[in-house]
């Protein structure tokens, strides 16, 4: 008799456990059932290329819940196992291993995997990305044998990876395509910044960099071969350029999409029953205009899994949560609200050479999004002028005597 759960949540990231949580929060009386392709039960994946990555955390405590926690929720737990097919009309999917698991409701969670390069050595021993436990516990294993890194990609994996790996005492290079930083999330004055901090810690970071491949020697990495020629020597690559939203099942069933599952408000696919949450998910975003995104982050797993429970529950409520993200890099804690995509102004608060200011981000005079750096009381009152599309005059959000909710209640 094959299995079959009134929810199944196909995936064991923050989408997938929050989805079990809310339902569960919400009186939902039905059997769930949670699949996901890594044998561990649902944990934080910011940490990882942070406090896991640099020995401060156990994996214990980076457990979204302790196992007792599901059993006494009653969620069955089908860990290690893939979904690969998805049959809408029969309602119900098909695992690598042959079996197959039917539902009433179907949440997919499934996040991304990492993109991949596709250079020659792409898949030496020795290259690496930072997406899963295994993924880091592989590359931890690596790290006493190590003393040259090369980091491709100068988003925010590949910087929080360099500052953990240069603390540890590795020589750290950062290759970035573009020609600054974390170009496709920030401002210039955010990614000059970033550029320099890593740069005063050691990290040498390269920028308009192209990789031709990965040289090896013994079967493992011994180099990364520029496209100008030159030759970085190093034993280990580590490739944080995006990832690739883990859909195909859906898409081949018939589900709307492309860069992700096409999703509408409540985060119901176009499959019957079918609903998907988090980075996978594509949904016209409010923040963004109104554009179809996929949104990459622990706040929009969470919020659309509470989104999907109260449609399940018969309380339907439109996804509009503000987007909020954070990254920990050496002693800066980033924190951002909004989204900065299409923004016309910059504004600098604060002193950057004192490392705590914040980049406000103007569209068409509105406040948009802001980033700050070791600015908490800027992050927790610039939210409100994000929610208000505040017009401010760039000037007054300058003078960082004053205080951002003083400027919206003007």
């Amino acid at each position: 008799m094959a299995e079959h759960f009134d929810v199944l949540i196909v995936g064991g990231g923050h989408g997938g456990a929050q989805a079990a949580v809310a339902l569960r929060q919400r009186k939902f009386a039905g059997t769930i059932g949670l699949v996901g392709d890594e044998p561990e039960l649902p944990y934080e994946r910011p940490p990882l290329s942070k406090d896991y990555l640099s020995r401060e955390k156990e994996f214990d405590r980076i457990l979204i819940r302790p196992a007792s926690f599901w059993a006494d929720k009653q969620v069955t737990m089908l860990l290690g196992r893939r979904v690969i097919t998805v049959d809408p009309a029969a309602h119900r999917v098909t695992t690598a291993d042959g079996a197959t698991i039917g539902y009433g409701t179907l949440i997919w969670a499934t996040g991304g995997s990492p993109r991949r390069l596709t250079c020659d050595g792409h898949d030496l021993a020795g290259v690496h990305a930072v997406r899963t436990r295994a993924d880091v516990d592989r590359l931890m294993g690596e790290l006493e044998a190590t003393s040259r890194v090369v980091v491709i990609g100068g988003g925010y994996i590949g910087l929080e990876a360099a500052a953990v790996l240069s603390k540890l005492g590795k020589q750290v290079t950062v290759l970035e395509a573009l020609p600054r930083v974390l170009a496709r999330v920030a401002g210039e004055p955010l990614s000059r910044f970033y550029e320099a901090e890593h740069r005063a810690h050691g990290v040498a970071v390269r920028l308009g960099a192209s990789v031709a491949g990965i040289e090896e020697h013994g079967g493992a990495v011994s180099g990364v071969r520029m496209a100008d020629g030159g030759l970085l020597e190093c034993e280990m690559v580590i490739v944080g350029i995006g990832i690739v939203p883990a859909v195909e099942p859906l898409l081949a069933a018939g589900a709307g999409g492309g860069n992700g599952v096409d999703v509408d408000a409540h985060c119901r696919t176009s499959l019957p029953d079918v609903y998907a949450i988090g980075d996978c998910a594509a949904h016209e975003n409010g923040f963004a205009d109104g554009a179809r995104i996929r949104l990459e982050s622990v706040q929009n797993a969470n919020d659309q899994a509470t989104t999907v429970a109260k449609a399940i529950m018969g309380e339907p409520q439109p996804y509009d949560a503000v987007p909020w993200f954070w990254s920990n890099q050496y002693d800066l804690k980033l924190q951002t609200v909004g989204l900065s995509t299409g923004h016309d102004a910059v504004v600098v608060r604060g002193d950057i050479a004192a490392r705590s200011f914040s980049v406000i981000y103007l569209k068409q005079g509105r406040v948009i999004a802001l980033d700050c750096v070791n600015a908490t009381k800027d992050y927790v009152q610039g939210r409100a002028l994000v929610l208000a599309r505040a017009a401010i005059a760039p000037e007054r959000l300058a003078d960082a005597s004053v205080p951002l909710k003083e400027m919206l209640a003007a």
